[in-house]
């Protein structure tokens, strides 16, 4: 039939976008699961395994040009079984791989290039591979030729090669017990927040150089240091950094929501995708940027809410499903072209807009002839192009706020009617609890109802879709991605810990009973499958996971946190608002096991470290009882959410709390008590005398 693709792969009856680009390449690709496993056994060829996801700039690159090559193809179906793996679908797969090639290369990325025995055990490894040599780099074909003459050759050696590399991977990843550890203290936080600060960015912001992720968890550890020791300077160059990510380009400027990261320093210039958890967390850390900065400077508090409301009106806008499910992630090309419906050229921009607005927008933006976006990727990159980015504020010779709106409203207009990158709509559970839990927050912290609603759909969706409440053998069942009507069974730790995390602010934010049920619920689930109760923590896949060579606990806070970083400031949490000792056991026991860590790599834990700052004394409790539709219990628990008091919680008088806040009642709507144990202070019915009390 004319029109229909030349090739099509086994990849044409999977859920997942980034594998389903992959469906009509001339590559005779599988899927990551026992037939290919099978074929490869059965044929004794060795695998190569490609590991990526759908947004990936530099994966479309390589399929550009190595898997539509049918000359590279038929190498790949002559002498391996090729299968592809989309790492938001299987972190669990990816991390053991990513180790490998870590470990071997120095460095990771992806795509990722691995190629493994059929035993599943890697002996070579790497990322992106030109199609043919250049610049030092080895072509993907000359690999290609290499390793298949190994393996018809030397076979015996490939193989003992690769049982030996997954002993030592074995050996890297078991963990000492947690007796002996280091003592877990304050000045493990001191000496961390120290070590950030070293590497911050005085005119830029941020922390480290080019490239420069956001990486919210380091500045949310620092504003909590800031607030444990007084540090006023830490606190400033998280609110610098917040404001420089504003300004930049890696902040959406028309549409709201933060690219991944910027090539410089500068956040001008960014890989243009955008990604669920990365914008969950900067709302999180704009919350509690405009929390500290309306202390003292309320232009720069409203500003910080306003980037609030521009990641979570995007993720409304173009990232929720019509059940109320949230996608995962858009692409930074269209049309081929990275950024292409992102950048302007001067000359669309002045013939699009009046005269007057035009001169506003040009320098508002630094719009210029030259453009300050080069696509070094694409064999034609477009000239011209301006990546958007605040050159000169409104109120510095950039004319009125009025005119820069409404060039802004004509751009947003024509924006939408171009060709929108690529967005991948699958349904993770993971990151929809990291954003479920960032509209629970901003929906009290901002007064916005319509975010509890969202927040409030995401987890009725979440529930109706990949919560298999008592349908396993072990209790319920939490799945990890669900897609065009079909949940996996995949379940894995990060699921579990992060929807518990942000289902808790969900209940700090409403204190609805039924919420903390379910956190409880979860909570639960996740000590069950996943936590280790002889050495403490916990492992990213559940016991009987099939086709995996390790099991390992993942202990790296990057542009997500770890699925045991997370669970330990969950469960630290649980145990503060009902009182149930085995949640704060296991988190402990879990801060045992990666203390030498904590202590000697806080750069790699930050998230942690802010589990560690919780953990550090009694929290404040703010218990708040009455009737929760009055209007005075809505104002207390705005108040209560008012102020910047990372290690308080907020909480109710019903449900399953702890035994002595169900003792606590109210006489009148509502009234608000702020308890240390079993110690509170005279209650109060004024929201203003509660922040007071707050404060001091």
């Amino acid at each position: 039939m004319a029109g229909s693709p030349k090739h099509t792969n086994r990849l044409a009856s999977e859920k997942s976008p980034y594998l389903l680009q992959h469906a009509h390449n001339p590559v005779d690709w599988f899927a990551w699961n026992e037939e290919a496993f099978e074929t490869a056994r059965r044929e004794n060829k060795p695998i190569f395994l490609s590991i990526g996801y759908s947004t990936c700039h530099w994966c479309h690159v390589m399929e550009r040009e190595s898997f539509e090559d049918e000359r590279l193809a038929a190498r790949l179906n002559q002498d391996f079984v090729s299968i592809k793996v989309d790492r938001e679908e299987r972190p669990d797969v990816d991390k053991i791989y990513m180790m490998f090639v870590q470990a071997t290369t120095g460095g990771g990325g992806w795509p990722m290039s691995v190629f493994l025995t059929p035993e599943l055990k890697p002996f070579l490894g790497g990322t992106y591979f030109p199609p043919d040599s250049r610049h030092g780099r080895p072509g993907f074909l000359q690999v290609l030729e290499h390793v298949a003459d190994l393996w018809r050759k030397r076979r015996d050696e490939i193989a003992a090669s690769a049982d030996g590399m997954h002993s030592q991977l074995e050996t890297a990843t078991k963990m000492p017990a947690a007796a002996g550890h280091p003592e877990l203290n304050a000045s493990i936080l001191e000496k961390a927040a120290a070590l950030f600060k070293s590497a911050y960015d005085s005119r830029n912001g941020g922390f480290g150089g080019a490239p420069k992720f956001p990486q919210p968890s380091m500045p949310q550890l620092l504003l909590r240091c800031a607030k444990r020791f007084h540090d006023d300077p830490a606190a400033q160059m998280v609110l610098h950094t917040c404001e420089r990510m504003d300004a930049g380009g890696i902040h959406d400027q028309l549409g709201g929501g933060f690219a991944r990261y910027s090539v410089d320093a500068e956040w001008l210039v960014p890989h243009f995708e955008k990604m669920l958890y990365d914008n969950a967390q900067l709302a999180h850390l704009y919350l509690d940027a405009l929390l500290i900065a309306k202390e003292q400077n309320a232009a720069e508090a409203n500003s910080f809410a306003t980037v609030v409301r521009d990641i979570l009106d995007y993720v409304l806008r173009d990232m929720t499903h019509t059940g109320g499910g949230f996608f995962s992630a858009e692409d930074a090309d269209s049309e081929g072209q990275e950024g292409k419906f992102y950048c302007w050229t001067r000359d669309e921009l002045s013939k699009l807009l009046s005269p007057e607005e035009f001169n506003v927008a040009a320098k508002y933006f630094g719009i210029t002839t030259g453009g300050n976006f080069v696509d070094h990727s694409h064999p034609e990159p477009l000239p011209g192009l301006n990546v958007l980015s605040i050159v000169t504020p409104i109120g510095k010779d950039c004319g009125d706020e009025k005119i820069l709106s409404a060039a802004k409203r004509k751009m947003f207009d024509v924006r939408e009617k171009r060709v929108r990158p690529h967005r991948d709509d699958k349904i993770l559970t993971s990151w929809n609890g990291l954003m479920l839990g960032a509209f629970a927050r901003a929906s009290v912290v901002l007064d916005e109802p319509r975010y509890r609603g969202a927040a409030e759909r995401n987890l009725r969706f979440i529930r109706e879709h990949l919560w298999a409440a008592g349908k396993g053998k072990t209790g319920p069942l939490l799945f990890h991605r669900w897609r065009d009507g079909q949940s996996d069974k995949v379940q894995l730790l990060e699921d579990y810990a992060f929807l518990a995390f942000g289902v808790i602010e969900l209940y700090e934010t409403t204190l609805e009973p039924e919420h903390l049920d379910f956190a409880i619920a979860l909570a639960d689930g996740m000590l069950e499958k996943f936590f280790d109760a002889e050495h403490g923590g916990f492992w990213q896949s559940a016991s009987g996971s099939t086709n995996l060579i390790l099991r390992l606990k993942d202990d790296y806070d990057g542009a997500e946190p770890s699925g045991n970083s997370v669970a330990v400031l969950s469960l630290l949490k649980l145990a503060a608002i009902t009182g149930q000792r085995r949640f704060a056991e296991a988190a402990e026991k879990t801060l045992g096991l990666f203390a030498g860590r904590l202590q000697k790599m806080p750069q790699a834990v930050p998230f942690l470290l802010q589990a560690l700052d919780f953990s550090l004394q009694d929290p404040a409790r703010v218990v708040i009882a009455g009737r929760r539709d009055s209007e005075r219990f809505q104002e207390l628990l705005r108040a209560a959410h008012s102020i910047y008091q990372p290690n308080k919680i907020v909480m109710g008088n019903a449900g399953p709390v702890d035994d002595f806040s169900k003792t606590l009642a109210a006489k009148g709507e509502a009234i608000a008590y702020i308890c240390h144990g079993n110690t509170c202070q005279p209650p109060t019915e004024e929201p203003k005398s509660l922040v007071k009390a707050l404060k001091s």
